[in-house]
């Protein structure tokens, strides 16, 4: 088999079109709980903290103080923003609780296959044998 030829048996094979739609599908999951989180629950959080945007905070290296981010930006300053890092811990925490919410109500979707209880274990061959020499000896 030529090298082409290699490459397109990769391609078709089931795994690799799995994958692929999975990375679709993942992608369009993702915006989905992206909007969740930035248009229904990050106001929410916003409300209940009192209206802070965690963006916003930082640290400046120079020392000196700035009104805002954008201003400390502009005036070339170092700055440390841990806001984003709080931002993301959030975002991190609200989406792997939406995630698990949604993995959970799929696992109980999910047809329950029903217990197989296994049929009582009969006589071995040995006993077997052992009746038929009884019985053949009376």
């Amino acid at each position: 088999m030529g090298f082409f030829a290699d490459f397109k048996a990769s391609l078709l094979k089931g795994d690799v079109l799995s994958l692929a739609t999975a990375v679709v599908i993942g992608g369009a999951f993702g915006k989905i709980v992206g909007s969740a989180v930035d248009d229904i629950i990050m106001p929410v959080v916003g409300l209940l903290t009192g209206g802070i945007d965690f963006t916003q905070k930082f640290v400046t290296l120079d020392g000196n103080s700035y009104p805002n981010l954008a201003a400390a930006k502009a005036a070339g300053a170092a700055v440390i923003t841990y806001g984003n890092l709080v931002q993301a811990i959030i975002n991190f925490v609200i989406i792997s609780f939406f995630v698990f919410v949604v993995l959970r109500a799929a696992d109980k979707a999910k047809k329950k296959e029903p217990v197989v209880e296994a049929a009582p274990a009969g006589p071995t061959q040995e006993e077997l044998l052992t009746q038929i020499r009884d019985l053949l000896k009376k």
